[in-house]
This record gives structure tokens, C-alpha cells and sequence, in this order.
């Protein structure tokens, strides 16, 4: 069985700041972002109460550091 993944769209200056962080909180989120983009949803993304549905967050922390990752679905091919 193949998996159907959505392409997932970054705001420009965002992909900047995330490429900047730890590689282990990279490789977490993305792992959380690719769940989403085959329609499932990670145990760590949570709704994102007061943004509308469908709007989650990965929030991590990593040597001291907090991380979050805000993404919205949509109902097109991006996510």
C-alpha cells in the first residue's frame, strides 16, 4: 500500500528559522509534519485553541530551549 502525501508549504522566513535549530528537533517535527501531510496527526501536534480549525502545534523542548512549530491543514494539496 503507497501512501498519499500532501506536499507541505513553509512560509519563507520560518523554513530559515527552523533550518537554524538542533537537528534532533528538526528531524521530531518533520517526522510530526509528515503524519499530517499522509492525513494522520502526531501524538505531540495539538489544536491550537482561539486560531480555527484545523490550525495545530508541535511544541518541543530541547537542552533548555523551547521549540514550536504552528501549522494549519487545508483542504487542498498543501499543507
Amino acid at each position: 500500500m503507497t501512501r498519499s502525501t500532501r506536499p507541505i508549504s513553509w512560509i519563507k522566513s520560518a523554513l530559515k528559522e527552523f533550518e537554524k535549530w538542533p537537528t534532533e528537533v528538526q528531524t521530531v517535527c518533520l517526522n510530526a509534519l509528515t503524519f499530517a501531510a499522509e492525513g494522520s496527526k502526531a501524538d505531540i501536534a495539538k489544536p491550537m485553541h482561539g486560531m480555527g480549525s484545523g490550525v495545530l502545534e508541535i511544541a518541543l523542548l530541547s537542552r533548555g530551549e523551547a521549540y514550536r512549530v504552528v501549522y494549519a491543514l487545508q483542504l487542498a494539496e498543501d499543507i
